[in-house]
């Protein structure tokens, strides 16, 4: 169950996709199999040789990519999450909901 963002949010994170661009969506995620993780961030992006590409730098494998839908991304979370966002400079994004958490 995803929740924690806003409609604008997600449809820039969907045309991103689409445009073939590398994009980042955190949000807060509950999902039993994952006990002690509360958010996730999706890096999707339309072209999938470009995502698989981008996700090697970080060790993802491209069998790991989510194709379900008409947005293929990685799920990443934990520490993982963390690592890469920072290596991204990306942090913001999950700081955001952390802090939430911590008021």
């Amino acid at each position: 169950m995803a929740f924690g963002i806003r409609r604008p949010e997600l449809e820039r994170w969907k045309q991103d996709v689409q445009d073939g661009h590398i994009s980042f969506l955190t949000h807060y995620w509950v999902d039993h199999r994952f006990p002690g993780c509360t958010t996730v961030t999706k890096v999707g992006c339309s072209d999938i040789d470009k995502l698989a590409d981008w996700g090697s730098r970080y060790g993802l494998r491209r069998e790991w990519l989510d194709l379900r839908n008409d947005y293929p991304h990685f799920d990443l979370f934990g520490d993982r999450q963390a690592a890469i966002l920072k290596a991204e400079g990306r942090l913001d994004q999950l700081n955001r909901l952390t802090k939430n958490n911590d008021e």
